[in-house]
């Protein structure tokens, strides 16, 4: 496997709970898939679990080079935990199709967040040795 792409993103928990609060549903429809918003419901203050999700998907559109650009969605982006809790990414549409032009075949995340911030960090990786 080799290492073709990195990005990392940081987002301020507020600006996420002003945007939530401005905007409702609206806003966690066109951010998060319905999956990711059942997960975010789980929690008494969604907010830190809401910024994680924006912080990553940011970071892999980093990873890709992309910037939101075109054809690109935030729900082109899926992050659920694995059976260990672990964020597990499934890309599809534009953001697949991207990632796979570059030879992406899995994308490594890591999610981390307090009460004021969320961060994240995505790395891209190729399938053969390329």
């Amino acid at each position: 496997m080799s290492v073709l792409g990195h990005g990392i993103d940081l987002v301020e928990c507020s600006r996420i709970a002003k945007v939530l609060e401005n905007h409702g549903r609206r806003f966690l429809d066109r951010v998060l898939t319905p999956a990711e918003q059942q997960s975010a419901s789980r929690y008494r203050n969604p907010v830190p679990f809401i910024a994680g999700r924006w912080a990553a998907k940011e970071a892999i559109l980093k990873m890709i080079g992309t910037g939101w650009r075109g054809k690109i969605a935030w729900t082109d982006m899926e992050i659920l935990p694995d059976k260990l809790g672990q964020p597990h990414v499934t890309l599809i549409g534009e953001t697949a199709r991207i990632a796979a032009d570059k030879g992406i075949t899995r994308v490594l995340l890591s999610i981390t967040h307090t009460e004021h911030h969320a961060a994240a960090s995505a790395i891209g990786l190729s399938a053969n040795g390329d």
